[in-house]
């Protein structure tokens, strides 16, 4: 005889929902503070990468804002319906970042702009690198134990600013050690190439799924959530015992 769960119980699911709207409102505030901070360092040391970090975290905010919409709603049904809507925000999100740094990335590399050298962007990647792993975890665990594929999505915007911060802390690093000017364009294509799989995934909405009552022969099957294979984040509470 199987027995299984379909997901948390409602009261674990009101628990986890806002526990998402803190975690959103956490990475709003400091995706704002960043992006000021990262544009004024990469206008100021003509940093493509800077630019285009603090371009990502604008995004990111619009990103968070998205998911922050969506969980506002205080029914459950209805913040389901806005998933799609909401996925499709992020994606665009990415996409928009990977065209703007990937042309001013080759015009950089064509001679249009010789990055300076910028401790604040460096102090910024660290404090970035520090931060961010804590806020993306936090975000997409309790996105899979509740099911939302774009809390998954958000917590994998802040999850890109972590590669993002390391990847532009070695650019910047190697331009203020070495004076190697080129390696702040190309870590700007590195955050591209980045951002366009990660907009990729979010607008085929991969990486998560909430099992419902039609999924329940699935779930038997030892899908877990009843996603079938490639399910990445199956509510932690479905089971199948055998």
């Amino acid at each position: 005889m199987a027995t299984i769960s379909l997901g948390p119980s409602p009261a674990r699911r009101d628990a986890l929902t806002r526990q998402i709207r803190l975690l959103v409102a956490a990475t709003i505030t400091y995706n704002v503070i960043e992006a000021i901070a990262a544009i004024t360092a990469g206008t100021v040391a003509s940093s493509t990468a800077l630019v285009g970090f603090g371009l990502d975290s604008i995004i990111e905010v619009s990103s968070a804002a998205a998911v922050a919409w969506q969980f506002s709603a205080r029914d459950h049904a209805v913040r389901e319906a806005r998933e799609k809507t909401t996925l499709r925000i992020i994606a665009v999100s990415f996409f928009a970042l990977a065209a703007y740094v990937a042309v001013d990335s080759i015009r950089a590399l064509t001679g249009a702009d010789e990055a300076e050298h910028s401790i604040p962007g460096i102090a910024l990647a660290a404090l970035s690198l520090a931060i961010m792993p804590f806020l993306s975890a936090a975000q997409r665990r309790a996105g899979r134990e509740l099911g939302s594929a774009s809390a998954v999505a958000d917590s994998k915007q802040t999850l890109l600013c972590t590669y993002l911060s390391a990847v532009l802390l070695v650019g910047l690093a190697l331009n203020a050690a070495l004076g190697w000017s080129w390696a702040d364009p190309v870590a700007a294509l590195v955050i591209a190439a980045i951002a366009v799989k990660e907009g990729r995934d979010a607008w085929q909405g991969k990486g998560c799924c909430a099992p419902s009552a039609s999924d329940t022969s699935s779930v038997a099957k030892g899908d877990g959530c009843g996603c079938g294979s490639g399910c990445s984040c199956c509510p932690s509470g479905a089971e199948t015992a055998r």
